[in-house]
């Protein structure tokens, strides 16, 4: 059985999930706006992944014995500057997560819920690869400045990114 405690901040840390969901979401209408569909597909399937990283967690209170008591997702950004402003929101946001990722495991050693420790080393390694990750395309961006060739193969690159799961085509 799972403390009171543990639950609520499972459930926050839900919460935080589906919220990086939307706010990656928000940031791939922006690239398609921008006209970076291969840059807007990349952080659809990071919404995606989001979305799957908050379900895993839900089922794990369920699980556990927990009640899952939803709270209200805050509405995210809509607006960046460019590309590499939009990925460096991204990298600052990863990296957050990884501190309520880390305060989790904090909470669940003092609680010495040993279930719990066992179950965050998923996203203690999967944050290492989220950070990485952002880190990399930020990198990316700073090398080949403000558009041209070097945006455009990047994007194509971004695009080649597979989904978790397929999305619907529009006009279907």
């Amino acid at each position: 059985m799972i403390s009171e405690r543990m639950q609520n901040a499972l459930m926050d840390q839900v919460n935080a999930e589906m919220y990086s969901s939307y706010l990656y979401l928000a940031m791939s209408s922006d690239l398609d706006n921008k006209g970076l569909g291969g840059f807007a597909l990349w952080m659809k399937t990071q919404a995606q992944e989001e979305l799957y990283h908050g379900m895993k967690l839900y089922d794990f209170v369920i699980e556990r014995g927990g009640r899952a008591i939803l709270k209200q997702i805050e509405g995210p950004q809509t607006e960046w500057a460019s590309p590499l402003a939009i990925f460096e929101a991204a990298y600052a946001h990863e990296q957050k997560v990884t501190g309520l990722i880390n305060n989790l495991m904090n909470m669940a050693i003092e609680e010495k819920d040993h279930a719990t420790s066992q179950f965050l080393q998923w996203f203690i390694k999967e944050q290492v690869e989220e950070e990485a990750s952002a880190d990399e395309v930020v990198q990316k961006l700073k090398l080949i400045g403000d558009g041209g060739n070097g945006l455009f193969m990047l994007d194509k690159e971004m695009g080649a990114r597979p989904p978790l799961f397929a999305f619907p085509v529009s006009g279907a």
